[in-house]
């Protein structure tokens, strides 16, 4: 038995050869084609965004470097400018050299005289100083002297008025502190209480002036310490007869709240010697020409 193959016929060749390709092959074809396309589109869009990134930078970069052109050309002006007016002040300077140094020199020269100057005051001051403190010093020490002088001579005053007495003067009215020596008349001098007038009067028909009145002395009774005496004061003639020494003799005068006292405290022949006290708070009466008027006894 014979077998005979299996041959398709002729006709049917293609057929069986469409047959034999697989359906997925043209899928995947449109599918790389679409890829492809997409791919290409995907290129060409990012080519042309760069393209417009990169003419967008060079506009900018073009901007930028036409504005950094524009600041150097001003820049260059500046500079232009500031060179010519160097060069003028650079010829205006020039003009004035000689100027300008002996300027320099005496502004050197004035510094210097100033630096000495000041170092010599600086001296001065202090030397000043120095003798300020030394007289401070000295000044300070007389201080103290005078007030130990000062002390001293409170005491010295204290003591003298502890020696100085008061008693009733002739006309019964108190009388203030009286000297009975030259010692204790230069105490009650001191004590500046009273204004002092000292006398020496001798035995006389003319009267003798003492501080505001005049005194004429009539007799001397120097056994006793007594003597006569007449005093001329405002206008008016006062007799003091057979006074006793240390024995206030008191008369008053016209404005004085206080009498006026004549101390005598030496009897001599012939001779009295002693002090008139007056207030000071009174102006001095003014003594009469002579002692004519008559006498009033006290």
């Amino acid at each position: 038995m014979s077998i005979t193959p299996n041959v398709p016929p002729a006709g049917d060749s293609e057929v069986y050869e469409r047959e034999a390709t697989p359906r997925w092959v043209p899928i995947v074809v449109v599918v790389l084609f679409l890829g492809l396309v997409g791919a290409l589109y995907a290129g060409y869009s990012s080519r042309t965004a760069l393209e417009n990134e990169l003419a967008t930078a060079n506009t900018k970069a073009d901007n930028r470097a036409d504005l950094m052109s524009k600041e150097l050309e001003q820049t260059n002006e500046r500079v232009a400018q500031l060179r010519g007016q160097l060069d003028v002040t650079s010829q205006k300077l020039g003009l004035t050299q000689d100027e300008l140094a002996r300027a320099r020199t005496l502004a050197q020269t004035i510094q210097q005289q100033q630096k000495d100057s000041d170092t010599q005051l600086a001296a001065q001051i202090g030397q000043v100083q120095q003798e300020a403190d030394s007289k401070i010093g000295q000044v300070s020490t007389d201080l103290t002297g005078a007030k130990t002088d000062i002390a001293s001579t409170q005491k010295d005053l204290s003591d003298t008025k502890a020696k100085l007495t008061s008693t009733v003067g002739d006309l019964g009215v108190q009388s203030g502190l009286i000297a009975r020596t030259r010692d204790d008349l230069d105490a009650l001098r001191r004590l500046g209480e009273r204004n002092i007038f000292e006398f020496n009067i001798s035995k006389s028909k003319n009267a003798q002036r003492v501080g505001p009145v005049q005194i004429t002395l009539h007799s001397v009774d120097a056994k006793h310490f007594r003597y006569t005496m007449t005093v001329v004061a405002d206008d008016k003639s006062i007799e003091k007869k057979d006074r006793t020494a240390e024995e206030p003799v008191q008369f008053y005068v016209r404005g004085a709240r206080a009498p006026y006292e004549i101390v005598v405290f030496d009897v001599t022949k012939d001779h009295i010697s002693g002090y008139l006290s007056t207030p000071k708070d009174t102006a001095q009466a003014a003594a009469a020409p002579a002692p004519g008027a008559p006498a009033k006894a006290q």
